[in-house]
């Protein structure tokens, strides 16, 4: 997977190029309140202009259920991106995504020139990667297509992999590089010791993670709501806490196989436990710190304990390379994100790569100020996930070979 034509393999002066990014970015009121995945696309974006290509951009945002929906509208990207470039970027905003105003606004653009295309997902056959819409999109350019958006690398969208059967040249992008440069890195040839630290509520989200990172890491940290069916596989009381008891059995295999393999898997010692969960999420509620294999039957595990903080940070502080995904507990009420934060400061202090593999665990470093410390900030939940189980995504092997 990293054997891919890039940016700097392609010829782009005087060319029309479509260019998939991720825009999905959080939106309030018509405002964008978290624009690091635009960011993260004007490395590229850039590289293309100066280079004299003709750039068309596009993207989903959010799940519109109907079709077109103004409240899903690019609109606000598109301001965005015209004041952090510094020139203007043409939005078209054709409802059938590539309609008269697409086609006319791609016609015209010069050397250097942007637009964005409307909300890939106002057409129901993105979805379901239809050939019809991905020849439309395909249509715009001169053969020549960049995917750029590893947030949607693990769906077989038009966008992502169907329009590159209708092009001459696909190729990523400097974000989509280097996301694959680290998680593949990390994965497959990481210096060592190599620690990943998995968290989150549902062990169910991360069966084949757990079971792909033992092969590959030296110490596995569990912890999140997951932890407590690890611990229930124990035998131990958890209470009220989060239970797939469906998962039972596989937590109980993947500790064996973590003992025939010779590698760590560590469990939360202690736990913060609640009476409830907290309604609303940010609501003040009384805790305790109660042993983990102890907690009272009335009880619920909202977060680890500092027992559980200074051995996951021991192992963190001995590492070389980091992976990380889900936080420790429900690290939206700041009650119950000392673990989360802890683990957090224990990344930021070690002189290890270390790799915060999307989603919530990425929201939470962010959140909490240290997310200029991390070596790598995935932009790609899902598709970092499906990454760390050794999935090929789909988006990235749609991309032509360097050979």
């Amino acid at each position: 997977m990293l054997n891919k034509k890039t940016v700097d393999d392609i010829q782009v002066k005087g060319k029309k190029v479509l260019v998939r990014c991720d825009f999905n970015v959080p939106m309030k009121d018509g405002k964008i309140t978290d624009e690091n995945r635009i960011v993260a696309a004007l490395p590229t974006i850039r590289k293309l202009i100066r280079e004299g290509g003709r750039v068309i951009l596009c993207s989903h945002f959010g799940k519109p259920k109907d079709g077109a929906d103004p409240k899903f509208s690019l609109a606000p990207v598109a301001a965005r991106l015209s004041e952090l470039l510094g020139q203007e970027v043409v939005f078209a905003d054709d409802d059938n995504v590539v309609g008269e105003n697409a086609k006319a606004a791609a016609a015209a653009l010069k050397d250097g020139d942007v637009m964005l295309l409307q909300n890939t997902r106002f057409r129901k056959e993105e979805t379901k990667n239809d050939d019809v819409f991905s020849k439309e999109l395909a249509s715009l350019c001169d053969g020549i297509y960049v995917n750029d958006a590893f947030g949607a690398a693990h769906r077989a969208h038009c966008s992502t992999e169907g329009v590159t059967k209708f092009v001459d040249t696909a190729a990523v992008g400097y974000l989509m590089e280097k996301e694959i440069n680290f998680l593949g890195n990390a994965v497959d040839d990481p210096v060592r010791p190599f620690v990943a630290i998995l968290g989150g509520a549902k062990v169910a989200d991360k069966l084949n993670v757990i079971s792909n990172l033992l092969e590959k890491c030296d110490t596995l940290i569990i912890g999140g709501g997951m932890a407590y069916t690890f611990l229930k596989a124990k035998g131990y009381e958890i209470g009220q806490s989060l239970l797939d008891e469906t998962k039972i059995e596989y937590c109980r295999n993947m500790m064996d196989k973590a003992a025939e393999l010779g590698k760590k898997l560590l469990l939360p010692v202690d736990t913060v436990v609640t009476d409830s969960f907290p309604d609303p999420i940010d609501a003040e509620i009384a805790i305790e710190v109660v042993d983990s294999s102890k907690i009272p039957a009335d009880k619920m595990g909202m977060d680890i304990g500092p027992k559980t903080v200074a051995l996951f940070s021991d192992a963190i502080k001995n590492a070389k390379t980091v992976v990380w995904n889900g936080p420790m507990g429900v690290f939206e009420n700041p009650i119950l994100a000392a673990g989360t934060k802890a683990v957090a400061a224990a990344l930021a202090e070690t002189d290890a790569t270390t790799i915060i593999g999307g989603g919530d665990s990425a929201a939470a470093v962010n959140q909490l100020g240290y997310g200029d410390k991390m070596s790598h900030i995935s932009t790609g939940g899902g598709a970092s996930l499906e990454f760390l189980e050794g999935k090929e995504l789909p988006g990235v092997a749609a991309v032509n070979d360097k050979d």
